[in-house]
């Protein structure tokens, strides 16, 4: 029984395995965009298109041996490949802590990996893929009869909550500027974040997402030296948001709560 082995090899087990999905995640942060098959061909260097051997393509490992280099060529390897990896390791290890092996943790690692792949489209392309949201809203929701902290009804508000309230934001932004200010991903995205988050995880998830997003920027245009018109996509900040509330969100919600609340009560 898994349960019976020491957890100290649970963790490593979960951090292997998160490796193992993060170099997943690198095939679909590619390819997604550019509306290629994620199951073939096989992974190919991107510079001279020679096919990567297994043992090439160890996640962390691979990448450590081969110095950042492809084997064929000599070109660097983006770095953004052995940090997905990473981040999918920390962020199984973190799951496991955080929920143990439960339907609720499995379902919150599928959410996160989700948005790392988001999140990387995103900077890259301003796109968030619909491949990705659509399907995690029904998953989202299918998960809710399973996981402890969110009902099927509570689901379902954060639907409609999250995607409900991106769609005001944009609709307003536009009415009043007659410009369009937000794309339909973030839209979707927030409805896929709402079947597995809720209608709290939705309200703490924006004003995470806001607030990170508004921090970021200034200090963009100051470093930068920019105009105040550049895009900053925000599918990102809204991703930060999200994996700040599955970890540490309940605690702080009540945390901001309690500054409002009268001495006593």
């Amino acid at each position: 029984m898994i349960s019976d082995l020491p957890f100290g090899y649970i963790l490593f087990a979960a951090f292997v395995f998160g490796l193992i999905i993060g170099s997943f995640l690198n095939v679909c942060i590619h390819r997604l965009p550019l509306s290629q098959s994620i199951s073939a061909p096989r992974s190919r260097c991107p510079h001279c298109m020679a096919t990567i051997s297994w043992y090439d393509n160890i996640p962390l490992v691979s990448y450590v041996i081969l110095r950042g280099r492809c084997r064929s060529c000599k070109a660097w390897i983006s770095l953004r490949y052995p940090l997905v990896e990473l981040l999918s390791g920390i962020f199984a290890v973190a799951t496991v802590l955080r929920f143990g092996l439960t339907a609720s943790g499995l379902g919150c690692y599928m959410l996160v990996c989700a948005l790392i792949v988001v999140t990387f489209i995103d900077l890259d392309y301003q796109i968030i893929p619909d491949v990705i949201t659509l399907p995690g809203v029904l998953a989202g929701f299918g998960f809710s009869f399973v996981m402890v902290d969110v009902s099927w009804k509570a689901s379902l508000l954060g639907i409609l909550a999250g995607g409900g309230s991106l769609l005001a934001v944009a609709w307003g932004y536009q009415f009043l500027t007659g410009k369009d200010g937000m794309g339909g991903g973030d839209i979707k995205l927030m409805a896929m974040l709402g079947a597995f988050l809720g209608p709290l995880g939705i309200l703490f998830t924006l004003m995470a997402g806001a607030l990170t997003g508004s921090v970021i920027g200034v200090a963009l245009m100051i470093f930068r030296k920019e105009d105040g018109k550049m895009a900053v996509p925000f599918g990102p900040f809204l991703a930060i948001g999200a994996i700040l509330y599955i970890f540490f969100g309940p605690p702080l919600v009540y945390w901001y709560l309690g500054l409002f609340s009268p001495p006593g009560a």
